[in-house]
C-alpha cells in the first residue's frame, strides 16, 4: 500500500511518533502533511521532509474539516490519513473520575480526552470516508495504544478513550472494507515521547499491561517503522511491542485473574 501513496497526512506530526512517521514517510517519497496544534513544531518539521505544515486542532471538528478541505484543494486528494494525536493527564486527586482541571482551571481531562483520543478520529472519517470511497479506496491509521485493548494504572480517562478509539477503528474496518476503505489500529506499549513526561508516578504511563513492569521502552523511529511495515502488509492490529499481544490473551482468558492481578501491581506501585 505504502507504494502508492502519494499523499499522506499525519496528526500531532510536530513531535513524538507523529514526528518519527512524517520523517519515515517522506523517505519513501510521499508528500506529507504535518498537521499538529503546535505550529511551530508542524513547519519546523514540514521544512525538514519537504512537507506541509498545517495548524489544526483534533479536538475540534471545524478545524480537522478545514484542514482536510484545505490538503485536498491545495495539496492533493489525500491516500492515506494517520490519525495520530493524543493526550494524556493522569488521574486527578478525586481518582479515576476526576474533572480536575488540564490545559486551564475550567477544563475537565475527561472532555479533552474524549475529544482529542476519540471523536478526531471520528471528525477525521466523516470528512474523509465519502471522498475516499468516491475516488475508488482509501486508509485510514488510527493510533490508540496498548491501554486501548488492555489498561493503564492511574489514567482512567486516557485508558477509556483509548478503548472508545479502539472500538471506532472496528466499526470503520467492518462497515467499509467492502468499499475500498482499509483501516489499521495502532497499539503501542511504552514509546520515548513527551507522554511519558506526564505521567502520574514513575511508570504510570503505559507500562503495567498483564502484572508486569514495561518489556521495553521503544522509540519513535521503531514505532514508526513497525507502523510502515504494517501498513504495507494491510495488517489492522499494529502491535510495535508484540507482548501486547499475549497480555490482551491473558486478560481474554482470565478476566477477573487479570483484574486481580492489575490491582496487585497497583498496590506494588503505591508502596514505591
Amino acid at each position: 500500500m505504502i507504494a502508492d501513496v502519494n499523499i499522506a497526512v499525519v496528526t500531532g506530526g510536530g513531535h513524538g511518533i507523529g514526528k518519527a512517521l512524517c520523517e519515515r514517510l517522506a523517505r519513501n517519497n510521499i508528500k506529507v502533511v504535518v498537521a499538529d496544534l503546535d505550529e511551530e513544531a508542524a513547519q519546523a518539521v514540514a521544512a525538514e521532509i519537504d512537507g506541509v505544515a498545517v495548524k489544526t486542532d483534533v479536538g475540534n471538528e471545524q478545524s480537522v474539516t478545514a484542514m482536510i478541505d484545505n490538503v485536498e484543494n491545495t495539496v492533493g486528494p489525500i491516500d492515506i490519513f494517520f490519525s495520530n494525536a493524543g493526550v494524556v493527564f493522569g488521574d486527578g486527586k478525586s481518582g479515576s473520575a476526576s474533572a480536575d482541571g488540564v490545559l486551564a482551571p475550567v477544563d475537565d481531562r475527561w472532555d479533552i480526552s474524549w475529544r482529542v483520543n476519540v471523536m478526531a478520529h471520528v471528525y477525521a472519517a466523516r470528512a474523509l470516508v465519502p471522498r475516499m470511497i468516491e475516488r475508488g479506496g482509501g486508509y485510514l491509521v488510527s493510533t490508540a495504544s496498548a491501554a486501548g485493548i488492555l489498561s493503564s494504572i492511574g489514567d482512567a480517562a486516557y485508558s477509556v478513550t483509548k478503548h472508545a478509539a479502539v472500538g471506532f477503528a472496528e466499526a470503520l474496518a467492518i462497515r467499509h472494507g467492502d468499499e475500498g476503505i482499509k483501516v489499521s489500529l495502532v497499539c503501542p506499549q511504552a514509546v520515548a515521547t513527551r507522554m511519558l513526561d506526564l505521567a502520574v508516578g514513575p511508570g504510570a504511563e503505559e507500562n503495567v499491561f498483564g502484572g508486569a513492569d514495561v518489556d521495553g521502552i521503544m522509540s519513535p523511529e521503531q514505532v514508526a517503522d513497525c507502523i510502515v511495515e504494517g501498513v504495507a502488509n494491510g495488517q489492522f492490529l499494529i502491535t510495535p511491542h508484540p507482548e501486547v499481544v499475549t497480555y490482551f490473551q491473558r486478560k481474554a482468558g482470565d478476566y477477573d485473574r487479570w483484574i486481580g492481578g492489575m490491582r496487585k501491581f497497583r498496590r506494588r506501585l503505591a508502596e514505591e
